[in-house]
């Protein structure tokens, strides 16, 4: 299939670096991606307006090149409380091990009007947005504000709702991704392999440029779903490892760590299906987490913080996209060039 010419305001290298909200995507690991001729981009998920536009802030700083920030949409799904407290009891154990109290359910809405204020009176270039879509009038909003919007769909339906709101271009998330499945409601259903999705995608918003995402780890990968019509592939779990990613210390020793063998999608963590590595903890509870985000994710918040500073691998949520194995321990422009290998 062929994408036909990139639109202009494609990175010169058609390679994307996912935002990954919880530290991992810093502004060092945006600006080098983009400085790479890549699209770096900044996770605002899980931070507030102000940490936001500090991060923007910084990011500029440190390149002049075109970036980007993601938004999670607020949770509109319906939540059993008193599901969500039997989790909480069942973590007990867990948190005495660790040293801590599982967490209590916080604000649902991830601060959007304060943020989507803040970018709408001075965006970056880009402004994409994850589980959901926001309406037609917002959208139009930030294009006049000089973003382009980019919206993640996981259905061909999904994709149909954001063409119609006026999304510039889509980021198109195969089941292969790793951490959360950007779907617009909390089910797992529907899901489809990248390669799929794509086609079932194009057949509904015809030549609106499409951004492939899930499981890409290597140069044969991109080029794969560019010929694919793709005008760019979006990689996280590659970048994870580098230098520049604020992934902590555990998260980026077991993405190359032979224990870890295999992926999978859970719950268990945040409420939401996301996949990560498959360890202990996901194995033990991902059967008794409920659909409930991001009430989980607060929940497991300070269990996964004491987790990751003790060093124990069994404890915190590991994501990872079924490529990990290919993910680097490499600076971020070298990794941006490894990933484009061949392309035009």
């Amino acid at each position: 299939m062929n994408a036909g010419p990139a639109p202009e305001w494609a990175p010169a290298i058609p390679v994307v670096q996912a935002p990954m909200a919880g530290g991992a995507s810093t502004p060092e690991l945006a600006a080098a991606v983009s400085e790479a001729g890549g699209l770096g981009f900044l996770a605002a998920g899980y931070r507030t307006a102000g940490r936001m536009r500090a991060d923007i802030e910084r990011t500029r700083e440190l390149t002049s090149r075109p970036f980007g920030v993601n938004l999670f949409m607020p949770s509109s799904d319906a939540v059993d409380d008193a599901a969500v407290a039997a989790y909480r009891a069942r973590l007990g154990a867990e948190g005495g091990r660790l040293g801590v109290e599982p967490g209590t359910p916080q604000a649902r809405d991830d601060g959007w009007d304060a943020k989507a204020a803040d970018l709408l009176a001075d965006p970056p270039a880009f402004v994409s947005v994850t589980f959901g879509c926001p309406g037609a009038g917002l959208v139009r909003a930030f294009r006049r504000a000089g973003a382009v919007v980019i919206v993640t769909v996981t259905t061909a339906d999904e994709a149909r709702e954001a063409a119609g709101a006026g999304a510039d271009a889509l980021c198109v998330q195969g089941m292969e991704a790793g951490a959360h499945r950007g779907s617009f409601t909390n089910t797992g259903e529907g899901a489809l392999p990248l390669r799929a999705l794509l086609a079932a995608v194009r057949e509904v918003v015809g030549g609106l440029p499409l951004i492939a995402a899930g499981g890409l780890g290597t140069a044969a990968q991109v080029a794969d779903v560019l010929a694919l019509g793709a005008v760019a592939a979006q990689c996280g779990t590659a970048f994870l490892r580098c230098p520049e990613s604020g992934a902590s210390a555990v998260h980026k020793e077991a993405l190359a760590d032979p224990r870890f063998t295999e992926t999978a999608m859970t719950r268990a963590f945040s409420g939401r299906p996301a996949r990560g590595l498959v360890n202990r903890f996901l194995v033990e509870h991902s059967p008794h987490a409920p659909a409930a985000y991001p009430d989980v994710h607060y929940v497991t918040s300070p269990l996964r913080k004491a987790a990751a500073a003790q060093g124990d691998p069994d404890a915190v949520n590991l994501w990872a996209g079924e490529a990990f194995r290919s993910a680097a321990d490499a600076p971020a422009a070298e990794i941006v060039a490894a990933l484009a290998a061949g392309t035009a």
